[in-house]
């Protein structure tokens, strides 16, 4: 299945491979959250909601790479986007507004109203782009995160209706 849309900062996104995330994805889909996350999930998270049928993407370039993923929850009416990445070296290329714009697609497909999701306040890149998509911050869950040096750092609960 290719991706809806056109371009996206240089990226031809017809040609781009969005696909269901498999069991086979999860060593590059793991590879991928460590290297852009300071405290990353583990494989059995993942796996763990791969076996809980959780809507869960992949976006490869033509070559096979992978370049980001998502993963949702539904639960009743609302769709909680669980994680979202995209590789660090191509962030800031239009790809995690892309993936942002596929899970919303996707949530609404399966009759979800809203979309819920958590941020670090120190994930400033993250924050930015869900304001400019629309998110509203509806409240803060304390010391929710790891953060360095055995501390907790807060998230920022954040809604978009679909």
């Amino acid at each position: 299945m290719t991706p809806a849309g056109k371009e996206s900062a240089g990226w031809d996104l017809l040609r781009l491979d969005y696909q269901p995330m498999q069991e086979a994805d999860l060593p590059e889909v793991l590879a991928l959250e460590q290297r852009v996350y300071p405290h990353p999930w583990t494989h059995g998270n993942f796996v763990d909601s791969l076996k809980s049928d959780y809507p869960a993407w992949v976006l490869r370039d033509t070559d096979g790479t992978l370049l980001g993923y998502f993963l949702l929850m539904l639960v009743v009416d609302e769709a909680h986007l669980l994680n979202v990445a995209v590789e660090g070296a191509i962030q800031g290329q239009g790809l995690g507004r892309f993936l942002l714009n596929q899970a919303c697609s996707c949530a609404r497909q399966l009759g979800m109203e809203s979309m819920l999701l958590e941020v670090r306040p120190s994930n400033v890149r993250a924050l930015d782009i869900y304001q400019r998509y629309g998110f509203e911050s509806i409240g803060r869950r304390k010391g929710y995160y790891p953060a360095a040096n055995s501390q907790r750092e807060d998230a920022i609960v954040m809604r978009y209706t679909l």
